[in-house]
């Protein structure tokens, strides 16, 4: 089978085309050569994702080291032939994101169901808390509990250690137990009941997760209350966590939205207190006001998503059976469509437009990971359709094994 070749420098560049295309390429058995790897090059976390994806699929692989800017991925074993039940992961780095790891290697683990169901159990090492990365806690708080409503994915998790970039080096990991799809049978998309803008979008709770240095936790929560208050009032303010980070140079927050048509947005904020300076004495305010404003900007955004699960999603839509979509809120009038997707992936559109999308370069609405995501899937599963700026998605529907 001829490799496909994909530009590195396209879209957001570096990781999320990495990611996106090793993955797919190793579900798919399609030989993959990326080049011009961009920021700069291969780092930990694409190296040990992608050594673990070749171990699995016993692919032949060249350029996989830290700074490689071309990476050659011919895979021969596709999921479903993955004896390995126990699976362990660890960084190079400690600092290396872990929830970039799994983000590479989840949609391969998904379709690794064997006749007699057995479950996967992983383990992965190195930063759960690491800067341009999702942390384990929205993995936990809004993109698990997503996967699993949407598409039936079932995965048990458990945080074993914070591992951190902030800070002096540390090492963290976290177990997952995930239940894969039955042998044979596709990925499918469950829709929700109609939304309605904008009583569907009324935030009716809050959970937060605060890991902190113990001192600044009274005067935090008393500041995200206030201002949650103004800015969402009525809502319910639940601290799901709140946590020692022992340093001042490690502050993690995450706001998570509940809304009563049962949708969530997720903002979180990583960063360290300043040593010195008028910016010390007002510090959690500034992070308090700017987390929740950003949060409330994601909500009146009107869409059914935060911005940084829209791009997590897009592969599993892309892979899926049937139709699926997860709007943003972008979409003009003339574009807008009213989706119904039925139980099996069917679409009534009514008297709405649909309009397919050229996939030859990044496209549609949404971040430049988003669309760089959709660029990368449609070239690797070219039978996946996408209409109307990306908000509809027509999967390849993709099984494995026998039923």
């Amino acid at each position: 089978m001829k490799p496909i070749e994909i530009d590195g420098r396209t879209g957001e560049g570096g990781g999320q085309v990495v990611r996106t295309a090793i993955c797919l390429a190793a579900l798919t058995t399609q030989p993959v050569i990326i080049r011009n790897i961009t920021r700069p090059g291969l780092k930990s976390q694409h190296v040990t994702s992608i050594q673990w994806l070749a171990e699995a699929t016993g692919a032949e692989v060249e350029g996989v080291s830290v700074g490689s800017t071309t990476v050659s991925f011919i895979p021969r074993r596709g999921p479903d032939e993955l004896l390995q039940r126990n699976i362990k992961l660890s960084a190079a780095s400690g600092s290396a994101s872990t929830l970039l790891i799994l983000q590479a290697i989840l949609p391969f683990l998904v379709f690794a169901g064997n006749d007699s169901r057995e479950p996967l159990q992983v383990s992965i090492s190195g930063g759960t808390n690491v800067s341009f990365s999702l942390s384990y806690d929205y993995l936990d708080q809004v993109l698990l509990p997503v996967l699993e409503e949407r598409f039936g994915i079932q995965v048990e998790r458990k945080l074993t250690r914070r591992g951190w970039s902030l800070g002096p080096s540390s090492r963290g990991s976290f177990w997952l137990k995930i239940i894969p799809i039955p042998a044979g049978q596709p990925l499918r998309y469950k829709a929700t009941a109609p939304r309605k803008h904008p009583e569907s979008f009324e935030v009716t709770g809050v959970d937060v997760t605060m890991v902190v240095p113990s001192t600044v936790h009274e005067e935090l929560q008393n500041a995200l209350v206030k201002d949650l208050d103004v800015l969402f009032p009525g809502a319910e303010v639940n601290f799901k966590l709140v946590e020692d980070s022992l340093l001042e140079t490690r502050w993690y927050v995450l706001l998570v939205a509940h809304s009563k048509g049962g949708m969530r947005w997720g903002k979180d904020y990583l960063g360290s207190m300043p040593k010195k300076g008028k910016q010390r004495a007002s510090f959690t305010s500034q992070v308090s006001d700017k987390l929740c404003r950003g949060l409330f900007d994601e909500v009146a955004h009107g869409g059914e998503v935060d911005v940084h699960l829209q791009d997590q999603l897009v592969c599993f839509q892309a892979l899926c059976d049937g139709y699926s979509s997860f709007p943003r809120g972008e979409c003009p009038d003339d574009s807008a469509l009213d989706v119904l997707i039925d139980a099996l992936g069917n679409l009534d559109v009514g008297g709405s437009r649909m309009r397919k999308e050229k996939t030859s370069e990044p496209f549609g609405h949404g971040s430049l990971h988003t669309q760089t995501a959709r660029f990368v899937a449609s070239e690797m599963l070219p039978a996946v359709e996408f209409y109307n700026k990306g908000h509809l998605v027509r999967g390849a529907g993709i099984t494995f094994g026998a039923p």
